[in-house]
């Protein structure tokens, strides 16, 4: 039947018309997991001769045409829904019934063993669950390696360090890249744990998580089903089908493993602004790819847009995480009512710090230059060198010289020999690439 031709019944049209909030439908991902769902409980419950083989074949290889976006138009309720997404979960039921043909009930056939519930929730975590994994983890190592190859390009590059946005002992841009690095697989780390309670699905449950209704092994075989077809090893049973139902507390830890991740992305994306800043009147450390022009009225601006692009990225993740923690307190009893919302947020966060990883890295930090004239101004004009004659003179005599030559503006070894220290001393001490070494030196 073509996808053009409305599919859909009575309760997706009630929907339609009720819900005429944003104009934003469900993700499609969600819907194509939901379908996913409904193909392998149609397997299940045939194999378990609760359903026909010719009736669950039907259902199956109209599941399959949903999953695979061939009716993506077929789904056309508002995300703001019901807070259990059970218009979503009837629009799937009448689509996937009017495909499989005359004898398909859209409630005994195609929904058989399960409720909205539990089946649309179970279809947010898979859909979270699976984003996550195929495009959000890749994008962030992608971007790690990135980082970690310029700090090996750059291990050997003096420039200031900064505390307070103050001047402080000298670093090199390695070491600097290198943490950025860090933050980066750490933030890996955040979302694998995570996805390990995202993937505990509360496929079983029902309507309040007892399993009224459904075969005992259903959700148990449905899973196995699941998991053999996507690769998703995460996919697995509740600790408890009370707690799996009641609440989404998965959803809204992945959620703050995100917001972690903006946050490190916010600290990263302003460091390279500023480094990058100039050509003239910045910081100057460092030169961005030069992607397109910065100005319609002064020529020759470039700006640090990738950077920018990031830094907006980051702060949609932390304003949806927010929704979602509100979403997550506003579960009563035996279910979480606001899973549409959830949903709507957490997979539009999944997918912009996807692309916008992979962005930063292909357009951003895999072009970044030194600029070697910055990078030795800064490293030279700090004061904060004088911490290494802390051991020699003292902290309190080290105070001295570097007060006098922020008043004076002369050369820190004038000042320093002037109050008394040996000069082989200073030389041998004031060491650029040796300070910035730290204890390594």
């Amino acid at each position: 039947m073509p996808s053009d031709k409305q599919l859909w019944g009575g309760e997706t049209a009630k929907a339609v018309e009720n819900f005429p909030i944003s104009g934003e439908t469900v993700p499609v991902s969600v819907i194509h997991w939901l379908a996913r769902l409904k193909g392998a409980a149609a397997a299940v419950n045939g194999e378990l001769g609760l359903l026909s083989k010719r009736s669950a074949s039907r259902i199956e290889k109209a599941a399959a045409e949903i999953a695979a976006g061939k009716h993506d138009g077929q789904f056309p309720i508002d995300v703001f829904q019901t807070g259990s997404g059970t218009s979503t979960n009837m629009n799937a039921n009448e689509v996937i019934s009017r495909l499989a043909g005359d004898g398909v009930h859209p409630n005994d056939h195609v929904n058989m063993g399960q409720s909205s519930n539990d089946v649309f929730p179970s279809a947010v975590h898979l859909a979270a669950l699976d984003v996550a994994q195929n495009e959000l983890l890749p994008a962030l190592k992608q971007l790690e390696r990135s980082f970690s190859k310029k700090a090996n390009s750059f291990h050997n590059v003096v420039k200031a360090g900064r505390t307070h946005l103050m001047d402080a002992v000298p670093v090199t841009l390695g070491q600097e890249f290198s943490g950025y690095a860090a933050q980066l697989a750490l933030g890996q780390e955040r979302v694998q744990g995570a996805l390990v309670h995202v993937g505990q699905i509360p496929l079983g449950g029902t309507a309040t998580g007892n399993g009224l209704n459904t075969h005992p092994r259903f959700a148990e075989k449905v899973r196995a089903r699941l998991k053999k077809q996507s690769g998703l090893k995460q996919i697995a049973a509740p600790l408890d089908p009370f707690e799996a139902q009641a609440n989404r507390d998965a959803l809204v830890e992945l959620s703050g493993a995100l917001k972690v991740l903006a946050v490190s992305l916010t600290k990263i994306a302003g460091d390279l602004a500023l480094m990058g800043s100039g050509p003239r009147a910045g910081i100057g450390e460092i030169f961005l790819p030069e992607l397109q022009k910065g100005s319609s009225i002064m020529p020759g601006k470039v700006n640090p847009v990738i950077p920018e692009v990031v830094l907006q990225v980051s702060a949609q993740v932390i304003g949806n995480d927010a929704a979602i923690t509100v979403g997550g307190l506003q579960g009563q009893f035996e279910l979480n009512v606001r899973i549409p919302l959830i949903a709507r947020n957490l997979l539009q966060s999944l997918h912009l710090l996807s692309a916008a990883s992979r962005v930063f890295a292909e357009k951003c930090v895999d072009g970044i230059q030194v600029n070697k004239a910055g990078a030795q101004a800064s490293a030279g004009a700090t004061l904060a060198v004088a911490t290494a004659l802390n051991g020699a003179i003292g902290y309190d005599k080290a105070a001295v010289i570097v007060k006098k030559a922020t008043a004076s503006g002369r050369p820190l070894r004038e000042v320093a020999i002037e109050e008394g220290v040996d000069a082989k001393l200073y030389d041998e001490t004031i060491d650029l690439r040796r300070i910035a070494r730290g204890n390594k030196g």
